[in-house]
């Protein structure tokens, strides 16, 4: 009668034993390991074939990604030595106008000019410009008009400076009348300038040189005009 006690103890703590082991199985979930965590696709866990309560369910392995690249790509690089084009110029400036009279005579005028540039091309544009000073005939003072049209030719720099040349076609006019004839006379411009540019070409400095050409008093004259001023780009 021991020894069967005996036996039948031994049979009880293991089938006990046996139990606890399989409910840990069940319960414990493994956890997925860090170097295995990068760029992970998860499967669709598979369906248990006809699961019974006292077996555990099986589920499919789950897939992994190809690794993503190490290094992300490459962001384009800027374009570098490209600058804002505009289709207009407006100019507003100071001028000084040698006006040489008639011989002997020579009147020094300062006021100001302003131009208007339509670029119909980067080199070829068409221009505008209206010129007014101030200065002194013999005995009063008196105001000079010049009014042009024409050409404007540029060279784009390729360091924030463009060079230009134009030449123009037009009138001049002066009041009051002098002692020596009439009032108005077709007048010609030829000149050229720099203008420097800020750092987006939105806005300028720009000098210039002209001379122009004129034919009062039944002669001829060719004076000399000088402006700097503010170019500004659209």
């Amino acid at each position: 009668m021991k020894y069967i006690s005996v036996l039948l103890g031994g049979l009880l703590f293991v089938a006990a034993n046996a139990g606890a082991q399989a409910n840990f199985g069940n319960s414990v979930t493994l956890a997925t390991p860090s170097f295995m965590t990068y760029s992970v696709t998860p499967a669709t866990p598979a369906t248990p074939a006809s699961p019974s309560a006292n077996s555990p369910a099986v589920f499919a392995a789950p897939a992994f990604a190809s690794p993503a690249p190490a290094f992300p790509a490459a962001m384009p690089q800027d374009v570098q030595g490209v600058f804002d084009k505009y289709s207009w110029d407006l100019y507003a400036g100071y001028t000084f106008f040698r006006f040489y009279e008639v011989p002997g005579i020579i009147s020094n005028m300062n006021g100001g000019n302003a131009s208007a540039v339509y670029w119909y091309r980067d080199w070829l544009g068409a221009d505008a410009e209206v010129m007014a000073t101030y200065g002194s005939q013999p005995g009063q003072n008196s105001w000079l008009v010049f009014v042009g049209l024409g050409p404007r030719f540029r060279y784009v720099g390729p360091k924030g400076i463009d060079l230009w040349a134009h030449a123009m076609v037009g009138g001049m006019f002066i009041t009051p009348r002098t002692p020596f004839g009439s009032q108005g006379a077709v007048a010609g411009l030829v000149g050229a300038g720099v203008d420097l540019n800020g750092h987006h070409r939105h806005a300028a400095v720009r000098l210039a040189i002209d001379g122009i050409a004129s034919g009062f008093f039944r002669t001829y004259q060719i004076s000399p005009k000088v402006s700097v001023g503010i170019v500004y780009k659209f």
